[in-house]
């Protein structure tokens, strides 16, 4: 465990200093004077060797550095991820999905996606639906402006539009519903 903790302080404090701009101005400046100081070791095998193997030693080791910072950033994201998820109103039936195959997170993103696509078909059948309505609406008030009458019998559909009502119905008491057929006389 001490080890452990030992080498996520030094990964981390790695991590950190290599992201650092002066980094990255040290590998340019030792780089320079590897270049400068080829004509003084004749380009020798050794002078090409001694940058191969820095080289690979570094990033040989960086990869391990940066892989292990990048684990445990991933593991405390998706703590985060999974705790927002279990407190709030989303599935928690999401929470643990990053031990999935490929082939399970592949079945997982097409059933989200299917579901998206009938959530945006609802939607737009739902605003057709208003449309729909608004369009008798303006209907209706454009009949009644064109036919001169004081008033033209109007009722409240159950979503609270007005429609017109045909010859022979007679609005409900409630304002809203389906109109019922005028008593015979």
């Amino acid at each position: 465990m001490a080890f452990s903790k030992a080498f996520t302080a030094f990964a981390s404090y790695v991590a950190r200093a290599a992201a650092r701009p002066s980094a990255f101005a040290i590998c340019i400046l030792l780089i320079l004077a590897w270049a400068v100081s080829g004509p003084i070791f004749h380009f020798s095998d050794t002078w090409q060797l001694i940058i191969n193997t820095g080289t690979t030693i570094v990033t040989f080791l960086m990869v391990f550095l940066i892989q292990n910072t990048q684990n445990r950033d991933g593991a405390a994201i998706q703590a985060k991820l999974d705790e927002l998820i279990r407190a709030s109103a989303a599935q928690n039936r999401y929470i643990g999905i990053e031990s999935l195959t490929e082939e399970e997170l592949a079945d997982l993103r097409d059933r989200c996606a299917t579901r998206a696509q009938v959530s945006k078909l609802d939607e737009v059948q739902e605003a057709a639906e208003r449309a729909e309505i608004e369009a008798d609406r303006k209907a209706c008030a454009a009949a009644q402006r064109a036919s001169g009458l004081p008033g033209f019998p109007l009722t409240q559909h159950s979503d609270r539009s007005l429609l017109p009502i045909s010859a022979g119905q007679t609005p409900l008491a409630s304002g809203h519903g389906t109109p019922q057929p005028a008593p015979s006389l």
